[in-house]
């Protein structure tokens, strides 16, 4: 049977054990990628206390006023840096372009804060995946506490790759040649408690999958949450776990599995009328994407002889959903 909900799985006996212990934490991978494209991570080495501080460095941006945050607004709707006001956004369009809906959070966001050699990271086909990030004049140690999560997260998701290459049946280190200037984003959501009911068909963030290869989630339990749909189609709660990260794989991973593992629709929904400030609910999230020239393609022993993707670039795939989802 299918697994309907997000399993837990720990992931330190990958970390500090032998072949059996890797290969056992990838087959429980294998199964939650496959049957639900989500699970939960614990054992992963990361310090609570720097979640924790990234946690509060943003919650300390976000109760600035709203006109000193609009002066770091994302310069271009091409350039994903900087900050993201309210209704500013719609994740669903980038499924229905279509969509008449804007998702009821903002958020700011950086890209690497390592640049690879200047002839790679300001070559043509680049574009503005290595655009200069946006620090804002306070809190005075976001950027530090930023970057140092950053740099976390982009260790993790080394380490979640080696094991999904394991789960695929590849040598443990397939995909790091692929990942070695990877163009991730680190994004943090706010969701402002809702002090009056929001506009019919309107939610904290719309129906959609993520665009790369993974993504590293901490959010906290609060009314309003994040919401997977299931094998059998139903929308089903994500559990917040304590230390733990949710991990799902977005659609350039689905790609080049030739969607043996799934893509999952998830949305953010509404809090309960009267849920108060208590739904004010934050997230960090860390969206791993590719080198930007890393071909995407079917890995035969795992597509089988019917492909159902065009090749294509990680580069070229995010641009064109990054810009499809702004309200412009």
């Amino acid at each position: 049977m299918k697994l309907l909900s997000v399993p837990i799985i720990d992931i330190d006996p990958y970390l500090r054990g032998g072949y059996p212990d890797k290969m056992a934490v990838a087959r429980a991978v294998d199964r939650a990628c496959r049957d639900i494209g989500f699970l939960i991570i614990e054992g992963h080495g990361v310090s609570p206390s720097l979640i924790a501080r990234t946690t509060n460095v943003s919650r300390a941006f976000f109760d600035l006023p709203t006109d000193e945050k609009k002066r770091f607004a994302r310069p271009a709707v091409d350039i994903l840096r900087g900050y993201i006001g309210v209704n500013e956004e719609s994740l669903a369009r980038s499924r229905d372009r279509y969509a008449n809906s804007s998702d009821l959070n903002e958020s700011f966001m950086i890209g690497p804060v390592d640049l690879p050699p200047r002839e790679y990271a300001f070559a043509p086909a680049a574009g503005n995946h290595f655009a200069p990030n946006i620090w804002p004049d306070r809190p005075t140690d976001m950027r530090a506490v930023w970057t140092e999560y950053y740099r976390a997260m982009g260790s993790l998701a080394q380490t979640l790759m080696r094991i999904f290459a394991l789960a695929l049946g590849l040598n443990e280190t397939f995909f790091d040649s692929k990942i070695d200037r990877h163009i991730s984003r680190l994004r943090v959501r706010n969701y402002p408690a809702q002090d009056k009911p929001p506009a019919p068909d309107m939610i904290r963030a719309g129906a959609h999958s993520d665009y790369g290869s993974l993504t590293i989630l901490a959010t906290e339990d609060r009314p309003g949450g994040l919401q997977v749909r299931n094998a059998e189609g139903d929308w089903v709660d994500v559990p917040i776990v304590t230390d733990c990260f949710i991990i799902n794989i977005g659609d350039l991973l689905a790609h080049w599995t030739n969607d043996s593992w799934v893509s999952t629709l998830h949305r953010v929904v509404n809090p309960p009328a009267d849920a108060g400030a208590e739904a004010r609910r934050q997230s960090l999230v860390f969206f791993h994407n590719p080198n930007y020239d890393a071909e995407i393609v079917c890995i035969p022993s795992v597509a089988g002889e019917r492909p159902k993707y065009q090749p294509t670039t990680s580069g070229d795939y995010l641009r064109s959903l990054f810009v499809a989802t702004q309200n412009v």
